[in-house]
């Protein structure tokens, strides 16, 4: 069992695995799927009560996201460390990689550069654009829209809601913007 699971599942498989995600939130505990008002939940509880925003029950609200959001932290550490797969280089085309490279990327080892995504990375432009610009958007950008991508995305579609299909349509559009526009002008 444990090789099963310490290795990449294909998408057939993995895809329907986190889409069955969504009906059984809904209808084992009637709860829709999403992570980002986690952040909510963790400033309401630990926060001091001056803030209206932070004033409600987050214990009766909150309480299943946060053990939600708690799972995916220790399920994401097992799987790194506990069921690491023997080979931890992640596949990207060649494609993908000559570009990475003509734009400075050098080291392909790990999940992420290790030229941007590291605290000598985090020192550089380019490194602290991407992690504190790029996070502080994210969060807000998820907040705002009312929902992170895979709450949106996963949850809002599935409920045929207009206002996650713009979600989406504008987290792609994003996407596509940072990669070609931003990325070669921040790492040139």
């Amino acid at each position: 069992m444990i090789e099963l699971i310490s290795q990449p599942w294909p998408w057939y498989i993995a895809g329907p695995a986190i889409g069955l995600m969504v009906p059984l939130l809904l209808i084992l505990a009637g709860k829709p799927f999403g992570i980002s008002s986690s952040l909510r939940h963790i400033c309401a509880a630990t926060v001091p009560a001056g803030i209206e925003y932070l004033k409600y029950d987050w214990k009766r609200i909150g309480l299943w996201n946060l053990v939600f959001a708690g799972g995916i932290v220790v399920g994401g550490y097992v799987a790194m460390h506990v069921l690491a797969f023997p080979d931890p280089a992640i596949a990207i085309s060649d494609e993908t990689v000559s570009d990475l490279r003509n734009l400075g990327v050098s080291n392909f080892e790990g999940l992420v550069p290790v030229e941007f995504v590291s605290w000598a990375g985090l020192a550089t432009l380019p490194g602290f654009v991407m992690i504190v610009v790029g996070g502080f958007l994210a969060g807000f950008g998820a907040r705002y829209a009312g929902g992170c991508t895979s709450g949106h995305a996963i949850m809002g579609l599935s409920n045929l809601q207009l206002a996650s299909l713009v979600a989406v349509i504008g987290f792609f559009a994003g996407g596509l913007f940072a990669t070609h526009v931003i990325l070669p002008v921040l790492l040139r």
